[in-house]
């Protein structure tokens, strides 16, 4: 039976899930959340919270990148889960990958918001969320110093995480250059190839971004 994703190429929690597919090297059919019919209404008759991703695959229906990540993990374990087996190294794969979502997706999701007019901030160039990413920043680089993954040895759900939330983040708000650690973790994010896939089929999509997307780089 095949795995069925409603999401969009640009959106940082579709991008999350994909990689972890692409991982693996499952195929799976997408629904384009583009506005079109009648993808859209499906999508909000099967999920009227209308967050995506979700995820159809038989008669399981499971929302949210971390639960979908989580499914495909326990469908077809690998050598190197995305998830560890052991219990103590999987708190802290599933501890980071709250972190990327709380910490790095929020501000920059409020800044998005606000630039579209969805929610109202002070006129002071978001200086509050800005803040909160200098603050996650900084823990990140001394947690990164001498790691390559963020939360094991091996690419974790946690790094299928972090991707594409340190890709919006730096966007947002530009990763300091003496945070060293941060900036070489997000440059082997954005090469590896799982997430190198998913970004590539998001860049024509770019211009879309409310902040605007740098130009030259990813």
């Amino acid at each position: 039976m095949p795995f069925v994703i409603y999401l969009h190429p640009l959106s940082s929690y579709s991008q999350k899930a994909k990689t972890a597919f692409y991982e693996k090297n499952l195929d799976f059919e997408t629904r384009l959340l583009d506005g079109s019919e009648p993808v859209t209404s499906e999508f909000f008759q099967k999920w009227p919270i209308k967050r995506f991703p979700i995820l159809e695959h038989g008669a399981d229906f499971i929302f949210e990148a971390t639960s979908i990540i989580e499914y495909i993990d326990l469908l077809h374990p690998t050598d190197h889960p995305l998830l560890p087996a052991d219990a103590m190294a999987a708190n802290r794969v599933r501890m980071w990958d709250r972190f990327f979502d709380n910490y790095m997706q929020y501000p920059q999701q409020r800044m998005v918001n606000a630039s579209l007019g969805r929610e109202m901030e002070p006129d002071d160039g978001f200086v509050r969320w800005r803040q909160a990413l200098e603050t996650a920043y900084g823990i990140l680089d001394v947690h990164m110093k001498g790691r390559r993954w963020v939360a094991s040895e091996d690419f974790s759900l946690a790094d299928c995480s972090a991707a594409p939330a340190m890709l919006y983040a730096d966007w947002a708000h530009p990763i300091p250059n003496h945070f060293e650690n941060v900036r070489a973790y997000r440059a082997r994010l954005l090469q590896r190839p799982s997430y190198a896939r998913a970004l590539d089929e998001a860049r024509p999509y770019r211009h879309l971004y409310p902040l605007g997307a740098p130009v030259g780089r990813d």
